[in-house]
């Protein structure tokens, strides 16, 4: 119950500071993780992204303040917004309507009460994992850098992936050590100064060939889930993963590069693993 109680804490304090700035890294503090990986649990267990689930909290606060006879600009101004478009553009697509509309009688607005977390009974479906210690061990790929936003993740790397595609058997064929398969990893651990990649990559000690780039990964507990499908069936894996096993697990997401591998490739029958880093409580 403590990594509920946690999320919980999370959602009092974005709740105390709608009209303040909310501090991602003070939510992961709170979280005890990255904010990577906090922006990854928010967004599969709440099914919004953490800035989505920010605005529609404080548009729902807004249309409050403006029914009470709030000024536009004032009101605006309380929520963060120094720009009445800008606020103007994110009213409206929380309420379809514009905020000098919401002022008047009669007009239908909406509203998203605070989120908060509790324990579920699930279990109906069985979830096959393994938990491992692994060596460090280095890859060897193409990567693309990427910000420790999981949001602006989740937009580049499928890109990433078609425009590496074509070079994908030249990655393959420098595999030699383990994990066997091809991988994506995600290096967003919270290291000050270091730049993080995305990499396509493979187990290697082979140097990297011209316009490819090389990463160590360290030695860390891995808990190794299989699967088998599609893309959507990896996501799915992944939800699965951060809403039913780890609550319950006694163990916590680490401060680690995190690892898909693949195992052959065919792209409607895939053969995977996800391998989540993690530490005991």
């Amino acid at each position: 119950m403590e990594w509920i109680e946690r999320l919980n804490a999370t959602m009092n304090y974005i709740e105390e500071r709608l009209t303040d700035k909310i501090d991602y890294e003070e939510i992961a503090r709170i979280a005890c993780c990255s904010v990577y990986h906090y922006q990854r649990m928010f967004g599969y267990m709440a099914g919004v992204t953490l800035a989505e689930y920010i605005k529609r909290r404080r548009m729902s606060a807004a249309a409050t303040d403006l029914q009470d006879g709030g000024k536009v600009i004032d009101v605006a101004l309380t929520y963060g917004y120094d720009s009445p478009t800008a606020f103007n553009r994110a009213f409206q697509s929380v309420h379809g309507v514009t905020p000098s509309s919401a002022k008047q009688k009669g007009v239908s607005l909406k509203t998203y009460p605070p989120l908060s977390f509790k324990m579920t009974i699930k279990g109906v479906e069985e979830m096959n994992y393994r938990i491992e210690e692994k060596a460090a061990f280095r890859i060897v790929g193409f990567r693309e850098p990427v910000t420790s936003d999981a949001e602006e993740m989740f937009e580049c790397v499928p890109l990433f992936w078609q425009k590496t595609a074509p070079q994908i058997p030249q990655v393959i064929s420098l595999m030699n050590g383990e994990p066997k398969g091809l991988l994506g990893v995600s290096t967003c651990n919270e290291v000050e100064g270091k730049q993080n990649y995305y990499y396509i990559a493979v187990s290697s000690d082979m140097p990297a060939p011209d316009g490819m780039h090389e990463e160590s990964i360290d030695e860390n507990t891995w808990a190794i889930f299989p699967g088998s499908g599609t893309v959507d069936d990896i996501q799915a894996l992944q939800i699965r993963i951060v809403s039913e096993w780890l609550p319950t697990s006694g163990y916590e997401w680490a401060n680690a590069p995190d690892v898909e591998v693949y195992l052959n490739d065919d792209v409607q029958n895939m053969q995977f693993e996800v391998w989540l880093p993690v530490v005991k409580k």
